[in-house]
């Protein structure tokens, strides 16, 4: 799809890779309703789009709460046009052993990851089919790809993000409506992995990525129409042709549960 002069909605566009994506997104052309909890965060993104010759608006939005998710779209409807372009980029984790996990967490986790980004691409979809127009972008993660032992339930948050992309690609194909899954492995200086990490590097076969290849990824899925971008080290992206056996056995020996453990352990420390 063509990106300049499109309108789309970014979640998650307050912190961490977001603000990658709506630089990314903004450098294209695209005109942008930046939504987050956070409205200073928000603000602090917006400003740093100014040199883009593109409009943006901030709509404080907590995207668990659906009223939010109907606001966000008709603002952004209101102040940018026809909506072209959602990017379904706002996410959590927790890293825990499973048996200790909080009840709330579970739900907070996949209402964040999963079902919030399905009430979000219901609402815009429906344009887009009847314009035969428009993409929408679910970023997942390798965790949706892979075994991540001490943070299952974001793992399956993000399987279930990307079977729901898989399928949505396959129904709208003939509509003129894009759809790409974007996964990427750890990243470097910003987002989740950066804020918890405390400079603590996973082991050499998951080499973190940075925020800026998965948002130049981001924009070539989207222009290319690619149903599934993973963007992480050869080794993981081989996962896509490895039986679960085999990814295990080398997570496993690579040393990459050992650090998801120690992690999970420290994390259930500071709480």
């Amino acid at each position: 799809m063509e990106l300049k002069g499109t309108s789309g909605i970014l979640t998650g566009a307050s912190r961490g890779i977001g603000v990658y994506l709506a630089e990314a997104l903004a450098a294209k052309g695209v005109n942008l309703a930046l939504a987050a909890r956070n409205a200073e965060d928000l603000e602090s993104t917006a400003k740093r789009l100014e040199r883009f010759s593109t409009k943006v608006v901030c709509i404080p939005t907590d995207v668990t709460n659906r009223s939010d998710l109907e606001n966000l779209v008709d603002r952004a409807t209101a102040d940018l046009g026809p909506i072209d372009l959602l990017v379904n980029n706002a996410g959590v984790e927790r890293y825990a052993p499973f048996h200790e996990y909080d009840f709330d967490a579970i739900e907070q986790i996949m209402k964040t990851n999963v079902i919030s980004a399905q009430w979000l691409t219901r609402l815009v979809l429906p344009g887009m089919v009847e314009r035969s127009k428009g993409h929408v972008v679910n970023i997942a993660s390798m965790a949706g790809k892979l075994a991540v032992p001490y943070n299952s339930v974001y793992s399956a948050s993000k399987h279930a993000l990307i079977g729901f992309s898989w399928s949505l690609y396959q129904e709208l194909r003939d509509k003129g409506v894009g759809v790409s899954v974007v996964c990427p492995g750890f990243v470097s200086d910003a987002g989740m992995y950066s804020d918890w990490s405390k400079g603590k590097k996973p082991p050499g076969l998951a080499k973190p990525v940075s925020p800026q290849e998965v948002a130049g990824k981001t924009i070539e899925a989207i222009e290319g129409d690619e149903p599934e971008v993973l963007v992480a080290p050869l080794i993981m992206r081989m996962s896509k042709v490895m039986p679960y056996s085999v990814t295990g056995a080398l997570s496993r020996k690579s040393g990459a549960y050992d650090f998801l453990e120690k992690t999970a352990v420290e994390a259930f420390k500071d709480q």
